[in-house]
């Protein structure tokens, strides 16, 4: 999907205003949920997508086509909500996940499922959303925006603006706290 997306940007730099509209609808939904993932703020969440969005149409031409887009639009989603978090003067990752489990990990429906299976995965789903609220924030994103998300560990050391090693040292560490509430 790089390749589709580097192809999309030279597109709009061409100026074809479609290609952007294709870059914008393949991650709307994933920024969305990333947005939230942070803020958890359910009235501003629409304004914050559009702001990512208007920050990568305006920037656009300083895309470096060598480097991944989604890192790139994705950095930009997390730097706004930085900035949203900053004037709000609120806590990041205080909270990623509500009380009644909404917002989590995507629900995969197969061809034809049947609904027992359905619901037994909504309620895996509901355990594990339940148990992700008993890790520290700060590995909780890192679960998230790698098994929810798709991101590789480099990816999101790229975006959390930290090194591969603490990266990857703070997802072993998740996994082990997120399989020791499990135990418990």
């Amino acid at each position: 999907m790089e390749k589709e997306d580097a192809k999309l940007v030279a597109e709009f730099l061409n100026g074809s205003e479609e290609a952007f509209e294709q870059l914008v609808n393949r991650y709307l939904k994933a920024i969305y949920n990333f947005l939230y993932q942070f803020t958890q703020d359910m009235d501003s969440l629409d304004d914050l997508t559009q702001e990512t969005f208007i920050k990568a149409w305006k920037n656009i031409r300083k895309f470096d086509s060598e480097k991944n887009f989604k890192t790139w639009i994705f950095t930009i989603a997390k730097n706004t909500a930085y900035d949203f978090l900053k004037k709000k003067k609120t806590i990041p990752f205080s909270n990623f996940l509500d009380e009644d489990g909404k917002n989590q990990l995507e629900k995969v429906v197969e061809d034809g499922p049947r609904l027992e299976e359905v619901l037994d995965r909504q309620d895996v789903e509901k355990k594990l959303g339940e148990k992700l609220q008993e890790v520290p924030a700060n590995y909780r994103i890192i679960l998230l925006m790698h098994y929810k998300d798709d991101f590789s560990l480099q990816e999101i050391a790229e975006i959390l603006n930290l090194s591969y090693n603490t990266v990857k040292s703070q997802h072993a560490r998740a996994l082990a706290s997120l399989k020791k509430t499990f135990q418990a």
